[in-house]
């Protein structure tokens, strides 16, 4: 029998493929890993079948079908092989093995429709880990379309409030300036992590027809993009964060401290919101570049890398803190001295304070600043994981109403713009009707 080259038996490529689209449902690292391995397996059952001597007479031919290397099979028998030890749960699966059926022609049988057949049962993923999966994915997929829907309201209130803070003159003052660039951060933020899901799913998503179309998913240059947008993604949260910083700083400013103010100047607060995460991102790049350069750069293998980013924020959620603990103190103290109408009144005030600063100062950052990544597993982590994705995705939305549209002076100005276009139209009715013509 003539031996048939690598790659030949075509049948078998949509299996292969489809078995590798569903590694990647589990993660671009996995998939990557498998991929290597799976490389490695093909080059041994290369070498196998030019260096093996062949038998004599009648058998079934050697061969590499893209998921097994099948030796000479004895016409009339069954051929088993041990499961492939590419898979990514080989070490569940290492005992079982996989069958081929070598017909008494000496031609591997087929089935009905013209594939070989085979039985690789003993060699496939167990249906409890299969389910498990499938329920992590629904999980993810339900979570991503929580902050995808909070980034996209946050994103049209933060901007339709940014052109109210610039475009009225009266509110012109470093405060609301300082706010305008919180507003702006929240704005990119938002932009960057849409973008940086798109990029995902581009790079992930894209459809494997042929090996080399894995290869050219799996290659760095088709990674470039989707590592710059994480790099934009991970400034954008820091420069965030830092101008949560910033207006914690400011506020202790004017109510304790004089600190970064001088003359009403905010070009400090301009390097500590912008300038500060440029000193951790940098690094972080840098270090993902020449020792974790693989795939979007959205895993991290060596989580010391990641505490690059993860320290600067925990600093300023813990300062913001001290901050907020220190604002309140004073805040007590004033409304307890300035008090006229009994307990109750104050303390209903200093409850508004301390629900009007939280989402400023990003307060509900320390909830889980203990509970890291590597700590928590199971049940907690998903809890984890929700109430971040919720606060963070919904938190630029919560600004922009309490610092813009619940502002007594916006809420003037856009109550007297509302009169007088209504008396305008009033006025008016021709332009109105012309106005709401088709």
């Amino acid at each position: 029998m003539e031996v048939r080259a690598p790659g030949e038996e075509g049948y078998s490529i949509n299996v292969f493929f489809c078995f590798l689209f569903q590694v990647e449902m589990v993660g671009g690292k996995v998939l990557e890993e498998t991929y290597m391995r799976w490389i490695h397996y093909k080059d041994e059952c290369v070498k196998m079948i030019g260096y093996e001597p062949f038998p004599q007479g009648l058998f079934c031919n050697r061969t590499f079908d893209r998921y097994a290397c099948w030796p000479d099979g004895p016409p009339g028998s069954v051929v088993n092989v041990s499961c492939p030890s590419y898979l990514p749960w080989f070490d569940k699966v290492s005992q079982g093995v996989v069958r081929r059926r070598c017909g008494s022609d000496g031609h591997w049988v087929e089935e009905e429709d013209g594939e070989v057949w085979r039985d690789m049962s003993q060699c496939e993923e167990e249906q409890e880990i299969t389910s498990q999966e499938l329920w992590f994915k629904q999980l993810m997929v339900s979570f991503r379309m929580l902050y995808t829907v909070g980034y996209t309201l946050s994103l049209f209130t933060l901007v339709s409030a940014l052109i109210i803070l610039l475009s009225i003159r009266k509110l012109h003052c470093t405060r609301n300036y300082i706010h305008a660039n919180l507003f702006v951060s929240f704005i990119l933020r938002a932009v960057s992590v849409i973008v940086k899901d798109t990029m995902l799913e581009r790079h992930w998503g894209r459809e494997i027809m042929r090996q080399a179309d894995l290869g050219e998913m799996l290659s760095h240059e088709a990674a470039i993009g989707c590592r710059m947008a994480q790099v934009v993604m991970q400034y954008c949260v820091l420069a965030n964060h830092y101008w949560f910083f910033g207006e914690a700083i400011y506020l202790y400013s004017v109510l304790i401290a004089s600190v970064l103010i001088e003359n009403n100047k905010y070009l400090p607060y301009i390097c500590l919101g912008w300038g500060t995460p440029l000193l951790f991102v940098l690094p972080w790049m840098l270090a993902k570049l020449l020792r974790e350069n693989k795939e979007c750069w959205a895993v991290n293998e060596n989580m010391s890398y990641w505490w690059i980013i993860r320290f600067p924020i925990l600093f300023a959620s813990l300062i913001n803190l001290l901050i907020f603990m220190k604002i309140l103190k004073v805040i007590l103290s004033k409304l307890r001295a300035n008090n006229q109408n009994g307990y109750p009144d104050y303390k209903l005030r200093l409850a508004k304070a301390t629900l009007t600063l939280i989402p400023l100062f990003g307060i509900h950052e320390v909830i889980f600043i203990f509970a890291t990544d590597e700590q928590t597993t199971g049940i907690l982590r998903y809890i984890k994981v929700f109430f971040t994705l919720f606060l963070n995705s919904f938190q630029g939305f919560l600004v922009a109403v309490l610092y813009c549209y619940c502002n007594k002076e916006v809420c003037k100005i856009l109550l007297c713009f509302f009169l007088l276009c209504s008396m305008f139209f009033y006025c008016f009715p021709s332009i109105k009707l012309i106005t709401c013509s088709p």
